[in-house]
């Protein structure tokens, strides 16, 4: 079934600039030109709430894992940190010298990071909004800053062309990816926090491995693209673009799903909601637009039930760093129904040898092509995809 139009917000008096769903699907978030927050309820004739304080346009919102808070970053150069009730009583922190152009809570909910164009990224404690570092390598505005699922690493974007990959401990950029031919505007990891994706006005969405720094996917459009979110599965890649269109990117297939049309003018945002059911769009027409996502509910249903797991809000993420779902191997579910738990055991440390071989061999053979590296990876990769299943399953019935 195709994705379908399931809700239409009106309510903002400028542009949309961003999206983003509580962690309860309850409500959405949207930031506007027109400096104000919203807080949809996606229950039907429940009313909206429009919140007030910055006094200039807002580029990004986003909730806290528990959904209590919602951050958003201003032209006006500061962050603020919203109570999502009917008061809207927000916090207030000076936190860069030019506008704020992205804020992002690590998994835990307990660290903030934010993207402005003073050129820096920053993070900051979410208790108290205490300032603890800046990361300053970019040579233009970053417009895009986001945890790693485990919190461990930083990705930033900018118009400096350059995507950099930091590591939060040491501070350090561990390395620039630098194959994008015009500014970068949004960049993210998937869900296993394997890869990253990014898109900007070169019109491509470029997905790289963190572990190789190595491209993976490579997709061309032809319009610039302001906005990109993974499916929870890591299956599915949905953008936003200024040729007023929302695709759907089939990442284990490698291939565009859909291509829908919904908004008046350049869609600016998109988000998927926490399970992946629906996800949310906003364009500078003004409105916002939440569609329920239907395909291929089948396949991706149990793929999505041990990530759910793995990232769980409350600390208890160790497990989901196993998960090495990566993308480029389809999941087949009758192939290993018959093997014995130690068959798998073996095959698994035998595949994850392999994989290490592979991987030494990946980097002296880098011309070969994306399609072949795939190919070869896919049989090694499901086996220790299937293992680490097995495992959190495990660790959940313990």
């Amino acid at each position: 079934e195709d994705p379908s139009l399931e809700r239409h917000f009106k309510g903002h008096r400028d542009a949309v600039t961003s999206v983003d769903f509580s962690r309860t699907k309850k409500q959405l978030a949207s930031g506007s030109m027109d400096s104000c927050l919203m807080i949809w309820s996606m229950k039907p004739q429940m009313r909206a709430y429009r919140f007030v304080g910055h006094k200039d346009a807002v580029l990004c919102v986003q909730f806290s894992p528990s959904g209590h808070l919602v951050a958003s970053g201003s032209r006006d150069k500061t962050v603020r940190l919203w109570i999502p009730s009917l008061k809207g009583e927000s916090t207030v922190f000076k936190a860069h010298t030019a506008t704020v152009r992205s804020v992002h809570f690590s998994s835990d909910g307990q660290s903030l990071v934010t993207a402005s164009d003073d050129k820096t990224v920053k993070v900051w404690t979410v208790h108290r909004q205490k300032f603890l570092f800046s990361l300053s390598q970019h040579i233009n505005w970053v417009r895009c800053a986001r945890f790693s699922p485990d919190g461990r690493l930083i990705v930033s974007s900018s118009d400096d062309k350059t995507v950099k990959l930091w590591d939060k401990t040491s501070r350090e950029c561990i390395h620039s990816f630098c194959e994008h031919g015009g500014f970068v505007n949004h960049v993210d990891f998937h869900p296993s926090g394997n890869c990253i994706a990014a898109g900007g006005t070169d019109n491509t969405v470029k997905l790289w491995d963190v572990r190789m720094n190595r491209l993976l996917q490579h997709y061309q459009g032809n319009s610039v693209v302001n906005s990109l979110s993974f499916h929870p599965s890591g299956n599915y890649l949905v953008t936003a673009s200024s040729d007023s269109t929302l695709k759907i990117l089939d990442l284990l297939e490698g291939r565009l799903l859909y291509t829908l049309h919904g908004h008046q003018g350049p869609a600016t945002c998109v988000a998927f909601s926490r399970d992946g059911d629906f996800f949310a769009s906003g364009g500078s027409d003004e409105q916002v637009m939440v569609w329920k996502t239907n395909f291929d509910a089948a396949d991706y249903g149990d793929v999505v039930k041990p990530q759910k797991y793995g990232s769980s809000v409350d600390g208890t993420h160790g497990t989901g760093s196993e998960m090495d779902c990566d993308i480029h191997h389809k999941k087949t579910k009758t192939q290993d129904s018959g093997r014995t738990h130690e068959q798998q055991e073996e095959e698994t440390s035998l595949a994850s040898t392999l994989e290490r071989i592979m991987g030494q061999l990946d980097v002296l053979t880098q011309t070969v092509s994306i399609l072949e590296q795939r190919l070869t990876l896919t049989e090694d990769k499901l086996k220790e995809c299937l293992e680490n299943q097995q495992k959190i399953i495990q660790n959940k019935t313990n």
